[in-house]
């Protein structure tokens, strides 16, 4: 294997894992800012690593549209085009293939699309995947997969993940093997029990750095995908890290870690920030709403982040509704804050053996909604 994962303790299911690569080290259970084209929307990469952010996320095919991944290549690679010392996972591009579902068609070797951006025609197969993430310099490089669309039927589902499979197949034979960089496979099949261990059986019996579990957090619900990663995870190779694509919810993902996952990504802290919403832990605010208008409070007492140590609600609240660029910047460092202040407290708590502690203490928090609104927050006006 070409990455270097050690397990450091466990609760139960939940692990508390070490990942070596070539660019660094990353603490799991770990988050993954998203930075699709090469950076994290409205953050600068030292503000992103001041948040406690060890690896961040970057696309294959928004990158090989633009700029193009031989430019990148040329111009020192991803790291250095980012100036993002850290390590680096690439999404294979299949996600963002398979949205485009008017403008594709998909063959047994691989996807021709046409993109975005100004309608060229182009093709991703697994091999050519796995060569533009060599060329982007991924620390974590992904296997090109399908991501089958929810809900689809279980033939459905078993024709998309067999394709898959097969696909996971070629991309291993082309990937170039070299130290501290690692190729994962993707686990697919809906929420079919039997299409999920098929899956990952076959994954393992072709060997991988890593396991993903892909195509949820697709409308399927809560309870459906932690039903399928109850059956999942427990299939995957217990030495290998387990990473949960797009998700999700600082919910979602306590629980996912419960279950043994060790590794997550997702838009939704940047993209919340640019909306005017924040996370807390007793859950997400608005920052629209009139009742911040006049408090002076933080969005959340204790927070290390610009927006919380030097600026009020009623600040962030102004500059949302005036549309000011500094209230994204702000409130998408505060979301990433949080999110790595999330991953913090699960691991020290595996680390101490009180996660079942730590997670109810989290669902009590959560639950209670925000702190009350001061008397003089009316709500009136904006």
């Amino acid at each position: 294997m070409t990455l270097a994962f050690s397990l450091l303790a466990n609760a139960h299911a939940a692990r508390r894992g070490r990942l070596v690569t070539a660019h660094g080290t990353v603490e799991t259970p770990a988050f993954m800012p998203v930075g699709t084209a090469a950076t994290v929307k409205a953050m600068l990469p030292a503000s992103v690593a001041a948040t406690g952010a060890q690896i961040v996320l970057g696309n294959t095919y928004h990158l090989m549209l633009r700029p193009g991944a031989e430019r990148i290549e040329r111009l020192g690679g991803l790291h250095r085009f980012m100036n993002w010392p850290g390590p680096i996972l690439t999404d294979s591009g299949g996600f963002q293939v398979m949205s485009l579902s008017k403008l594709r068609q998909i063959d047994a070797d691989g996807v021709d699309f046409q993109s975005h951006i100004d309608g060229s025609r182009q093709r991703l197969t697994p091999a050519s995947s796995i060569e533009i993430q060599r060329q982007l310099g991924a620390d974590i490089t992904m296997s090109f997969d399908e991501c089958t669309p929810f809900p689809a039927t279980h033939a459905q589902a078993a024709t998309s993940m067999r394709l898959s499979m097969r696909w996971a197949e070629r991309g291993k034979q082309a990937f170039a093997a070299r130290p501290g960089h690692g190729l994962f496979g993707i686990v697919q099949g809906s929420v079919y029990e039997d299409l999920r261990l098929e899956s990952a059986c076959t994954l393992t019996e072709i060997g991988f750095d890593g396991y993903a579990i892909g195509g949820l957090a697709v409308g399927e619900g809560q309870e459906a995908m932690f039903r399928t990663l109850d059956v999942t995870v427990p299939a995957l190779p217990a030495d290998r890290p387990r990473y949960l694509m797009g998700v999700g919810r600082p919910a979602d993902i306590v629980g996912a870690v419960q279950r043994g996952i060790d590794m997550f990504d997702c838009v939704m802290p940047t993209r919340a920030g640019r909306t005017a919403q924040a996370f807390t832990w007793r859950g997400e605010l608005n920052l629209r709403n009139a009742r911040h208008r006049d408090d002076p409070r933080p969005l959340l007492e204790g927070c290390a982040c610009p927006a919380c140590t030097g600026h009020s609600r009623a600040y962030m609240h102004h500059l949302i509704k005036s549309d000011e660029i500094l209230g994204a910047m702000l409130l998408t460092w505060h979301n990433l804050q949080f999110y790595q202040d999330v991953m913090r407290g699960l691991r020290a708590a595996i680390e101490a053996g009180t996660l079942a502690d730590w997670a109810a203490w989290f669902d009590e928090e959560h639950a209670k909604g925000d702190i009350a609104a001061l008397p003089d927050a009316d709500g009136a006006g904006t």
